[in-house]
């Protein structure tokens, strides 16, 4: 009867434990990174190849930069009157604007009494019958007119010997900004025609070719980011206490002799279900880990995502 307990005692022990030695299931994954086209210009050249690895800033193609060049030129232009009119408002009025101000004020002036000595001389003409009614009416809407010009390049001398007001400039610095920012915008606009790898990596895919025109917002080429691919495991609960970020590991990748080392770079800290593709069927119920091991050392970066793999973790058993 001992015999019996005893043996049903390890059965259930060996029951408990994770098989190390045949590595936790996962699969091998890249970071890919999606490259979009943002304006819908022809693509004039192609500089890199599928499957060629490239670094940090590396061109990969180039679409027409004609009109954003365009519209950089007339931002520039826009910019550049803006800070002059800053300018001027800043220095005040040159003396030749006011002096000019003041000749046409004295010519409005000048209008202004012949019209109103005419005005004058008709009404003594119409009151002896000697002139018509329409003509009377005439030199009045001559009179008035003279009048408004006069009062209207009294202000503008007015305005330009007071110089500006604290409100003008506050209005001439938000155009300025305005004009640079729109500037920036345009000019950064302009350098993403030029298509560049944002990190080391294999570019992966090119789905358009030179001479076609890319919607905006499309995907014009994928990278695989990083010196290699990683591991996606999930981690049984028993072990997840004794591993953290940096956890050196083993990783076997199917029909590949050798192993490569590998070292924990994220591990969740939310337990979740074990998928059914991840574990045995035994230990599917058992809550997991979600974790990924980055792979090292020679030939990771030929190894392609989408392959089965086991991995050990270094001095880990259960």
């Amino acid at each position: 009867m001992l015999r019996v307990v005893l043996g049903l005692a390890l059965f259930v022990l060996a029951g408990c434990q994770w098989p190390q030695e045949d590595g936790i299931n996962g699969v091998l994954a890249w970071d890919r990174v999606e490259l979009i086209a943002e304006l819908n210009e022809p693509i004039l050249q192609v500089d890199a190849r599928e499957g060629q690895r490239l670094s940090a800033g590396d061109l990969i193609l180039q679409q027409d930069d004609r009109l954003m060049r365009a519209r950089l030129a007339e931002a520039a232009a826009v910019l550049k009157e803006a800070s002059a009119r800053l300018a001027e408002l800043r220095r005040g009025p040159r003396v030749e604007r006011i002096e000019a101000a003041r000749a046409r004020l004295a010519g409005a002036e000048a209008e202004a009494d012949n019209a109103a000595a005419e005005l004058k001389r008709l009404e003594t003409l119409q009151r002896q019958r000697l002139t018509s009614v329409e003509a009377l009416e005439l030199a009045r809407t001559q009179a008035s007119s003279s009048r408004a010009r006069s009062r209207m390049n009294r202000a503008e001398l007015d305005e330009l010997l007071h110089g500006s007001t604290a409100a003008e400039l506050l209005q001439g610095e938000a155009r300025v900004q305005q004009a640079e920012a729109r500037l920036a915008q345009v000019d950064i606009q302009l350098q993403r025609l030029q298509l560049r790898a944002p990190r080391d990596g294999l570019l992966d895919e090119l789905p358009f070719e030179q001479g076609e025109r890319p919607p905006a917002g499309k995907v014009v080429a994928v990278l695989l980011a990083g010196e290699g691919p990683h591991a996606r495991v999930y981690v049984p609960e028993p072990m997840r206490a004794r591993l953290q970020q940096g956890s050196r590991a083993q990783v076997r990748v199917d029909g590949l002799d050798g192993v490569f080392d590998g070292e924990i770079r994220y591990i969740s800290a939310d337990a979740s279900f074990t998928p059914f593709d991840a574990l045995t069927e035994r230990d599917r119920s058992r809550l997991s880990y979600l974790a990924e091991v980055q792979l090292s050392g020679a030939g990771v970066e030929t190894l392609p995502g989408g392959l089965p793999v086991q991995v050990v973790f270094d001095g880990l058993s259960l």
